[in-house]
């Protein structure tokens, strides 16, 4: 499993937005400019952000994005999985798939229902506040 740009990039632009604005709406061109992003690139990942209930937008002058939640309330895991799916690392535990006619008799799926369990658990078990709190894993 290889968390992609996109949920990196949605890391990063909920830090900042953590970091820097808790009541206020921040402009997305400022958190690109402070994370050396692409702003369109931003772009195409709030609006996912925004239908999930994470962050709150408003359009205009003096518009911009704010968390809708306090940062303690995030997780890593909530964030990744909105920004990337589901976090499996095999195509057969994925969420709404298909059941595998091997499951049954198949030795490596215990292994790949741990590493899931692992990396869920793992990332659930840190907040946005962790993080800038820059607490130890």
């Amino acid at each position: 499993m290889m968390i992609s740009t996109r949920g990196r990039y949605a890391l990063r632009v909920m830090l900042d937005l953590a970091q820097n604005g808790q009541n206020e709406y921040i402009p997305m061109k400022e958190v690109a400019e402070r994370q050396e992003l692409s702003l369109k690139y931003i772009e195409r990942i709030m609006p996912s952000l925004v239908k999930e209930g994470l962050v709150e937008g408003v359009h205009g002058k003096g518009g911009g994005y704010r968390l809708a939640k306090k940062p303690e309330q995030y997780t890593v895991g909530d964030i990744l999985r909105i920004s990337e799916g589901d976090l499996s690392p095999v195509s057969c535990l994925e969420c709404g798939a298909e059941p595998c006619s091997r499951a049954e008799n198949c030795k490596t799926l215990p292994m790949w229902k741990k590493l899931y369990e692992t990396v869920n658990g793992f990332f659930n078990s840190i907040t946005l506040k962790d993080l800038l709190e820059g607490k130890n894993f």
